[in-house]
């Protein structure tokens, strides 16, 4: 299970990310103005690397390349049916034709958990969602849960 920062962690990290980016304009400075020294013939001053380092921080929090691309919200419905949605990330690294794989396999974990034997796809969709922030794919369906014998 990812453990991801609280929002207002986010909101906090960015803040300060922008106070920095504004000392660093106005001429102020929050940080001392010394050198660190990897080597002998290497220096970095030490803001340089806080500055970018916050903002490297910054990028990794908004782009969470560790976060999965897809979100599923799950519902359960009447005579073991299951119903499924999907929705692609905003900011991915890929995964636009993994919608079908996740979504059978969050189906075959639902199957094990609850000791069924199989189950039937009953419907399954495809489609792109737009918004002013861009276009994001989803997929939805509804799975029938079965016990055979």
């Amino acid at each position: 299970m990812k453990i991801k920062p609280p929002r207002q962690l986010r909101v906090l990290l960015l803040a300060f990310a922008a106070l920095l980016a504004a000392t660093k304009v106005i001429g102020g400075s929050l940080i001392p103005d010394v050198d660190v020294s990897p080597g002998p013939s290497v220096s970095y001053p030490l803001e340089k690397l806080v500055y970018w380092g916050v903002w490297v921080g910054a990028a990794w929090l908004i782009l969470d390349p560790l976060a999965p691309n897809w979100e599923i919200e799950e519902a359960q419905l009447p005579e073991n049916h299951v119903h499924f949605q999907l929705t692609m990330r905003r900011l991915n690294d890929g995964g636009a034709g993994e919608a079908r794989v996740v979504f059978n396999r969050r189906a075959k974990a639902l199957m094990r958990e609850g000791g069924f034997t199989g189950y039937e796809i009953v419907e399954y969709a495809e489609g792109m969602d737009s918004s002013m922030l861009g276009a994001r794919r989803t997929a939805e369906g509804v799975i029938r849960l079965t016990k055979g014998g």
